[in-house]
This record gives structure tokens, sequence and C-alpha cells, in this order.
């Protein structure tokens, strides 16, 4: 790795070490001692992580990647690149600053983001995704027994091609999202749209107790913030967004204080869900996201999976983007019909707002009463189907019918007639089995 990876991870440990010690703590023991702790573990962090940067390697293998790590106990992971779906790049803040970049690895099946490698060059990042890549596919031939991941000079007559910048995705631009309109999306959120009100209840109840201690004020503070930590979080994630087709994938950018380039193999989507916040309606905005196969549902941080298609934006821009991911597929005229009226006896306020059909390449659902969300899952990507009965509707002879996909939350049409359920069912594995022939 890269001779500044201990500095950023070290730098890293204390971010997280000052937010784990509380306000709390520092009234406790005072500032003087409050700030040793903080230095103390600081120093202990970027120990550990020059020794971890000093025993960590990556050699690719055949048609494997290895990475070796550990002082006491030494571990190597294999990773066959068979598997591999894409190798994302990672820019976090520091990393900008020093010109580093982090690669993370998806894996058909893997549980969770494989083999981080934090961090390397922006040169050789580019170099060693090109590779990774290359491999997976199998156009580099026969590899050698075992070669370094990152070339030691200028590429040979024989190597591939230099690469653009990693964090510069290349190919046709699809959509930028403007930045204002998100800003503006996310003061159109509940968490924003609230606040002011609980801030103003909250100087009036100080107000009224005459309590201004500095650690009420802080923790009224720490509330407030994390109250405005999604929307907070959603703008800079998704600032300069940025959607580019390549081939038959998509490519994404976006992040301001944290840069990311994430790969959307079309071949791998599964489902795309379209969502209308209450408060976005007004404005005629919608958001579109994907479920891929191939990516963790299990990763801690969300971030990770790439599952952004358009942040925000209208409706015409969506039916372009769609038309990227599914051709001949439009929202405006998805054959949605209600479930029957007895279903509002069990749901009496959102059974007016159900909706499900069978589009000519996507089974589609409609839900929700304060958010609308539609799903759309392609006849192809259907592993199973279910008709599920609860006790309540055995009584009113409903059902709801499952369309499960890999690894995915697929589409449900709840409280169907049941003839109708059974019905849509078998439609749904015929068209499944036939989509998939087709492939």
């Amino acid at each position: 790795m890269h001779p500044l990876s201990p500095v950023l991870q070290g730098a890293k440990s204390l971010v997280v070490v000052i937010a784990g010690l509380s306000w709390s703590t520092l009234s406790r023991v005072g500032f003087g001692w409050f700030a040793a702790m903080v230095v103390l573990l600081a120093l202990g962090a970027t120990v550990l992580a020059v020794v971890s940067w000093w025993n960590t390697g990556y050699h690719i293998v055949g048609r494997e990647l290895r990475v070796h790590e550990g002082l006491l106990w030494r571990r190597t992971r294999a990773i066959p690149l068979e598997r591999l779906q894409a190798v994302e790049v990672v820019r976090p803040l520091l990393a900008q600053l020093t010109g580093l970049a982090e690669l993370r690895l998806e894996v058909v099946g893997g549980g969770k983001t494989e083999a981080p490698l934090a961090y390397l060059s922006v040169t050789d990042a580019a170099r060693l995704r090109q590779r990774l890549l290359a491999v997976a596919a199998g156009t580099h031939g026969r590899e050698p027994a075992a070669t370094p991941a990152q070339p030691a000079g200028p590429p040979g007559p024989g190597a591939a091609a230099p690469v653009a910048a990693p964090d510069e995705p290349v190919g046709r631009p699809l959509h930028d999202v403007t930045n204002s309109d998100l800003l503006v999306s996310q003061l159109l959120t509940p968490q924003a749209f609230l606040l002011p009100f609980g801030l103003a209840f909250v100087v009036v109840q100080f107000v009224n107790e005459g309590s201004w201690s500095f650690i009420a004020v802080a923790s009224t503070l720490t509330a407030m913030a994390g109250v405005l930590l999604q929307p907070v979080r959603r703008v800079l994630d998704d600032w300069n967004f940025r959607l580019v087709r390549e081939a038959d994938r998509l490519r994404i950018r976006n992040g301001l204080l944290e840069t990311r380039v994430q790969t959307v193999p079309l071949v791998r989507v599964q489902t795309i869900g379209v969502t209308w916040p209450l408060l976005w309606r007004m404005k005629g905005w919608l958001r579109l996201r994907l479920e891929v196969a191939g990516y963790s549902g299990g990763e801690p941080d969300d971030r990770n999976r790439p599952d952004r298609l358009l942040p925000v934006g209208d409706l015409r821009t969506a039916e372009e983007l769609l038309a990227e991911v599914l051709p001949g597929v439009r929202l405006t005229a998805l054959p949605l019909t209600a479930p029957p009226a007895r279903a509002r006896w069990l749901r009496p306020l959102s059974a007016r707002v159900l909706g499900a059909g069978l589009d000519e390449r996507v089974f589609a659902v409609r839900s929700g009463l304060l958010t609308r969300q539609v799903a759309l899952v392609p006849y192809a990507r259907i592993q199973s189907v279910r008709v599920v009965q609860g006790p309540a509707q055995r009584r009113l002879r409903l059902a709801t019918v499952h369309a499960d996909t890999a690894g995915g939350a697929g589409a449900a049409a709840h409280d169907r007639d049941l003839a109708e359920a059974w019905a849509l069912a078998a439609e749904l594995t015929a068209r499944a089995h036939t989509a998939r022939r087709a492939r």
C-alpha cells in the first residue's frame, strides 16, 4: 500500500475516538485530561495502523487476487476474479487531499465488500482496477504464476492501454443532478421540515426553566445534529451526481467529502424502485433506486451499494433513465389495476392506492399512502413466485402474490382476489421461464 496509508488510517481513528468520547466525559475529567486521552488513543491507533500497513500486501496469482495481512496471525484471502462484479473507487476527503484512493471489490455471493485496498495512489488505483477487470473478463490471456498487482514502471508494448483517472467515469453522459435541486429535496423531508418546530420547543423550555448550562446546550445541539444526519448525509453522498453509460454498464460518480465511482452491470439489475415522497410531489419530483445482484445487502454502510439511479428528478428524466435500464418500459403507461373493494377492510386508508399489473417486460406493483412507491421487476429476474394468505385474507378470499428476485426484496401485489392471485402467479411463472430462455 502507499506509505501515507497509516497516516490516513490514524486520522480516521482519531475522528472515531473523539466521537466516542461524550460531552459528559469532557465535563468530568476536564479539557487537559480529555486532550491527553485523545492524543494517547490516537497515537496507539496510528502505531497499529503502521504495523497493519507493514504486514499487508496483495498479488494477482493466476485468476485470483490474494491479500495477505496480519503480524502474529497471518491471514491470506484468495478472491476468484471470475466472481468479480466491479471494482469501486472510493476517495475520502483526506485521500483526495493526498492524491490517494481506495479500491473495494464486489464479488457475487459475498457477505460484504471484499478486500478493501486502502490506500493506493490515483495512478496505481486506475491501473489496478483496469487489470482486475481485464482478468475477470478473461481478456488477459494466461497469467503468470505470481505477479505483483502494481506495475513497476510504464506499461510495455503488450500491456493494457492506460485508463482515465478512476474518479472520472468515461462513456456516454446520461444525466447530472443539479446540486440546488438536491439541497431543496432534502429540505423537503420530514426531518428538515419539523426541525424548526422542535428547536423552538427546546428554546422555550430553556427560557422557562432558566437552564443554559454547557452540557444542556451541547446535548441539545447533538440531538439536533442526529435528526439532520440523514438529509445532510444524502446531500454529501449525492453531491455532483453524474450518471454515464459505458457499454453494458452504468458508471455512477457522486460525493463531496468522499467521492465514489461505482459500476452497475445492467445484467445484474434485479428491481427498479420508483419513489414519490409526500413533500416532493408539489415539485413533481421522484427518486429511482436499483437492486443489483452481487452487491451485499448485509453491508452495514448502504453507501457501498450502487442503488442510486436518480437521487432526485422529474418524471421526464426518470423515463429517459428507465429506458436505458429497461427499454420499452414507461412509468406513465403501466397497466396497474386496483385490488377488489373488500380489500379496504384490511387497508382502509391505503387500499385505493394499491395496484399491480403485467407490462410487456416487467411485473409492476404500486403501494404507499404518504410515500408513493412503484416496484418494477423484469420477468427474467424472477426466481420464485409465492401466493400467501393470512387469516383475515382467507375470510375475505384475498391473497398476496410475491415475485422474489436473487438476494433482493422483489415485489408483492397485496390483497388481490384469490382467483386473480392464482392466475397472476401462473402467468408470472410462465413469463419468467420464457424470459430466461430468451436471454
